[in-house]
């Protein structure tokens, strides 16, 4: 086999969906960290590399985080149901319940567009 040969065969292997595979991102861990690793990939039918690669472009690429929606829905419900009540407003059971359903309709959203603005500002500051 030619060196050209050898090396087109090793960056065949490295591809994924047509881009090659080039640049590492790594992590220190332990070595019971790293047999928990290697171990969560074995559950998953998969190499370390395959599995830990997967993981963390899933993990990059989720941006709703329950936790954060949920404090934005806290939030949204906080001020729909509190600025009527401080403007001495009277607020009926029907319109909780719409203000309750338009924030469940409403949280992602809302929690995305939030984090975004975070995330632009951090970057913008950097």
């Amino acid at each position: 086999m030619t060196e050209a040969n050898d090396l087109s065969n090793r960056l065949d292997r490295r591809s994924k969906g047509g881009s090659v595979l080039s640049q590492t991102v790594g992590t220190r861990v332990t070595r019971a960290e790293e047999r928990e690793l290697i171990a969560a990939a074995h559950r998953c039918n998969r190499n370390i590399s395959v599995w830990a690669r997967e993981v963390l472009l899933d993990a990059a690429r989720t941006p709703d985080d329950a936790l954060f929606t949920e404090l934005v829905a806290t939030r949204m419900l906080m001020v729909n149901l509190l600025k009527p009540l401080i403007l001495g407003k009277q607020v009926s059971q029907d319109w909780i319940t719409e203000a309750m359903a338009a924030v469940r309709r409403e949280k992602r959203k809302a929690a995305r567009d939030l984090m975004q603005q975070y995330t632009e500002e951090t970057a913008g500051g950097q």
